[in-house]
């Protein structure tokens, strides 16, 4: 058994069922040891993906979406660092897979393997992929030996999967890729299971929150987990607790009917302000500044990383620190808890209906109506994210994945990855025309028709990078970019025909610009992705 055919046998015995990966000439021993017969299960599936920034997201987005861990594989130092954004996110998600990049250790020279003159011209760099890649992975490793390779590849599944989860690295050479394993695989190690929160702190976190008069909740991730989000609804109950998703939602956190839900407030201060006990469940930045909470308010932070470790400042303060898996910690405290009357509280306000125009409001309302149940909706769009997450009322835990993590340039990827982990539901990317020119729309548009992956993409042009614009309006208001209107590098000119780009992979385009029309183009796209067709609507903002 050569070395690649051990990293295969010891990912599926760790319980991984799919490689996605992306070209490299390091990697064909790996691609030998998969042309060769298998039992069926004996190895993971392997999934080509035609840019490394797209594996990446698509493995992301295929963890949370089924709950397994994935592997990546990436073209040595090259490869990395065009991985290296999306992996920074996964990071700053706290998304666990396995990623392992090719090198070489001895370029060539005999009695070693011929790897190729490329490794000494073009891929060689000091330290190798592991080291570029420290910053953006929870744990990074050169492997040093070919005897330590399944045993290394066993504990990166292992690392991966303890709190905090994340992406692990490990740099195989070439040369252990070809080698012949002189030993037989190590028997199977067992994968950590999630941390449970201290007893001691649950009753103490319990004491205060039944003593609170006016607890309120924040979240902004609680709904990874469609489970959670039921433990959550429970607890917010018994309390009589509003829930509040603070700026940056990456999921359904809370039902969009509860009467207990305080909506998306990126201006949080008049609901925190009046609480007398708040409770952080996975909520990264509550309010901002950190230092801007009031007196006399109690804080207490639920998660698995609630001090976010992997933040150089994070600065709120905080009473009371219970690390755990979330939904566990609130059935331990649903336990610990008695149940107040709700007496007909309702937090809820409902928002008054989008006047036609082609305008962001109106989209998202019409988009609205358009989407069926178990519709999920992959977003990559900033200055049209709250009016988005306001007006997609339909929408159900599960059925939401933000894409701007750390970074942009993911959203095609993410929305490939969830419809590959449940391809029975229909995906919708919603995507900004800046954040668009950041994904390698080729590789997942290829990626999409390639697999059989449809899904739609409705793309809000507002012909420019509004953030960007606005930013010089905030900070500068009566400044000489808003006196004479010249906001440098803030427009997307001339205009592209974005339909055109779905057509060239097989798919359905269509560009709208009248407000009446936005609904049947939205419908005629959600068609062509239930015929199986990659489908892209242009929305062409005033």
């Amino acid at each position: 058994m050569i070395g690649a055919e051990a990293i295969l046998r010891t990912l599926r015995a760790m319980g991984v069922e799919r490689i996605f990966a992306s070209p490299g000439s390091d990697w064909a021993p790996l691609w030998e040891a998969l042309a060769r017969p298998h039992a069926a299960g004996e190895v993971p599936e392997y999934v080509s993906v035609r840019h490394e920034e797209t594996a990446i997201a698509m493995a992301s987005a295929y963890s949370k979406a089924s709950g397994k861990l994935p592997a990546v594989v990436l073209h040595t130092t090259v490869g990395t660092l065009h991985a290296a954004m999306a992996l920074r996110i996964a990071l700053h998600e706290r998304v666990p897979m396995v990623v392992m990049a090719g090198e070489s250790i001895t370029f060539g020279e005999p009695p070693a393997p011929m790897v190729g003159r490329q490794w000494l011209r073009l891929l060689t760099d000091m330290g190798g992929p592991a080291r570029l890649i420290e910053p953006c992975v929870k744990w990074s490793v050169a492997l040093n030996a070919s005897l330590l390779l399944p045993q290394t590849v066993q504990r990166a599944c292992q690392l991966a999967l303890s709190a905090p989860r994340g992406p692990v690295f490990v740099s195989v050479p070439t040369e252990y890729l070809m080698e012949t394993m002189a030993a037989p695989l190590p028997e199977p190690t067992a994968l950590p299971r999630p941390a449970a929160a201290h007893p001691a702190a649950l009753d103490e976190l319990a004491k205060a929150l039944a003593g609170a008069r006016k607890p309120l909740i924040i979240t902004e991730e609680a709904g990874r987990d469609p489970a959670t989000v039921r433990s959550l609804v429970a607890l917010a109950e018994a309390l009589g607790a509003p829930v509040a998703e603070a700026w940056q939602p990456y999921y359904v956190n809370f039902p969009r009917d509860h009467p207990l839900y305080a909506g998306v407030v990126p201006e949080i201060e008049s609901l925190v302000k009046d609480a007398d006990a708040v409770l952080l469940a996975e909520a990264v930045v509550p309010w901002h500044p950190p230092s801007s909470l009031g007196k006399g308010i109690k804080v207490y932070a639920l998660g698995e990383d609630p001090l976010r470790s992997n933040l150089p400042f994070w600065g709120f303060r905080a009473d009371l620190v219970v690390p755990g898996e979330l939904r566990s910690t609130l059935d331990a405290l649903l336990e610990r808890i008695s149940k107040r009357p709700l007496a007909g509280k309702t937090i809820r306000q409902e928002l008054k209906p989008a006047i036609a125009g082609m305008h962001t409001a109106w989209v998202a309302q019409e988009l609205n109506e358009v989407l069926q149940k178990g519709a999920v909706v992959v977003n990559e769009t900033i200055t049209h994210r709250l009016e988005l997450l306001r007006r997609l009322a339909k929408l159900e835990p599960g059925g939401f994945y933000e894409s701007s993590f750390g970074g942009l340039g993911v959203g095609l990827g993410v929305a490939l990855g969830v419809k590959y982990a449940q391809p029975g539901r229909t995906v919708v990317a919603t995507i900004g025309d800046g954040a668009f020119h950041y994904n390698p729309v080729v590789a997942s548009f290829g990626a999409s028709q390639e697999l059989g992956l449809p899904f739609l993409v409705v793309l809000f042009d507002n012909a420019g990078y509004l953030s960007q614009k606005t930013d010089v309006k905030t900070y500068y208001p009566d400044g000489a970019a808003v006196r004479t209107g010249r906001f440098a590098g803030t427009a997307i000119t001339p205009r592209p025909e974005y339909a055109k780009l779905a057509e060239a992979y097989g798919g359905y385009g269509e560009k709208v610009v009248e407000a009446s029309q936005v609904r049947a183009a939205l419908q005629r796209g959600l068609q062509e992705v239930e015929k199986g067709r990659l489908a892209l609507v242009h929305m062409v903002l005033e």
